[in-house]
């Protein structure tokens, strides 16, 4: 009598397929509304075991809510389902849904942790402030490339010192001044919502016990801490501290078949912005941290810089923090300079 479902979510309708006892027994649409979605599946599936639907821009509300209805509701990964649903001959969402509730039933699927929205909250905050500075840098990079084509060069520089020299050289050019001016105007309002956004990233990391442990490493900030801990969420989450390097997509891919045998690059898998935050960190602490900073992981890190060079032994410090970081927050103890780096 046990009942699997198949959800395919789209932005406006949502396929519904359900299986009991390898057989489709009904499938349908509804608008793509978690309570809707929960009381068609009370009517026709009372007995349902297990509920299935890929990663998406909704997974996050469709799981909670479903969640919070009382069903037994699983989010896998869409590029392993995928490999899957591309066996069938016609795309459709209908031939989709039924795709998925046959995983659900087989149990053939990868489970994705979906995060809470306390921590998508922590991680919006630190991608629009990404965003926002990003836009900060586009434009004051296009006023400078803009005022080169008519010979005026800004010299290097940050902040109001760089509208300054904007303006002077502005100066007696009405017709450029009309042109330049409004974007600007634009740039400084763009860095007033990049202040504010770093102070609310300031203010979370000093009220968040987890990012004020991690801050304790050398060249590991507000953000990078932040962005970690809410992508851990709970330490308990990984069984081992060593499967964060491979969750991140820092360890190297391996392939093998018959007598071919080798290491490829690291993966690239997961959350790109936290690997680059580390990478960042990594690189800080090799090349700018004081003596005063020393540590056991740094003087590691540099005998890999002589050997492989400062990119690939970036890489490496940058594998290393992710597994400390997180034995860090499981354990609640702070960084120890002096703990012995295995190779």
């Amino acid at each position: 009598m046990e009942q699997y479902i198949g959800l395919d979510v789209s932005q406006k309708e949502t396929a519904i397929s359900i299986r009991q006892g390898g057989s489709r027994i009904w499938r349908g649409k509804c608008v793509s509304d978690p309570t809707v979605l929960a009381a068609i599946i009370r009517k026709q599936a009372p007995y349902v075991k297990r509920v299935v639907f890929e990663t998406g821009p909704l997974s996050t509300w469709f799981y909670h809510a479903l969640s919070a209805e009382g069903l037994p509701v699983v989010c896998i990964e869409a590029r392993h389902a995928q490999k899957i649903l591309n066996e069938t001959l016609n795309k459709t969402d209908a031939n989709d849904a039924d795709g998925l509730a046959q995983l659900a039933e087989a149990g053939f699927f990868k489970a994705v942790r979906v995060k809470g929205f306390d921590a998508m909250l922590t991680r919006t905050l630190i991608g629009v402030r990404k965003q926002v500075a990003g836009m900060s840098i586009q434009i004051s990079n296009q006023i400078r490339g803009v005022m080169k084509t008519f010979g005026l060069i800004v010299p290097r520089s940050k902040g109001h010192v760089f509208e300054g020299h904007v303006r002077e050289l502005l100066a007696g050019n009405d017709n450029l001044a009309k042109v330049i001016l409004p974007l600007v105007d634009a740039w400084r309002d763009i860095r007033k919502h990049v202040a504010n956004l770093d102070r609310q990233l300031l203010a979370a990391a000093r009220n968040s016990k987890a990012a004020k442990l991690l801050m304790t490493i050398p060249g590991i900030g507000a953000i990078t801490s932040l962005s970690f801990s809410s992508a851990i969420e709970d330490p308990d989450n990984f069984k081992r501290s060593r499967s964060v390097g491979a969750w991140l997509g820092l360890t190297t891919r391996r392939y093998q078949s018959g007598e071919i045998d080798y290491d490829g690059h690291i993966s690239r898998r997961g959350d790109s912005h936290l690997r680059s935050l580390l990478y960042e960190a990594a690189i800080v602490m090799l090349t700018r941290t004081k003596s005063r900073n020393d540590s056991n992981l740094k003087d590691w890190g540099l005998r890999l810089r002589e050997r492989l060079g400062v990119k690939r032994a970036a890489v490496a410090v940058a594998r290393k923090l992710a597994v400390i970081m997180h034995r860090m927050l499981k354990t609640g103890e702070p960084f120890n300079r002096l703990v012995v780096v295995p190779a």
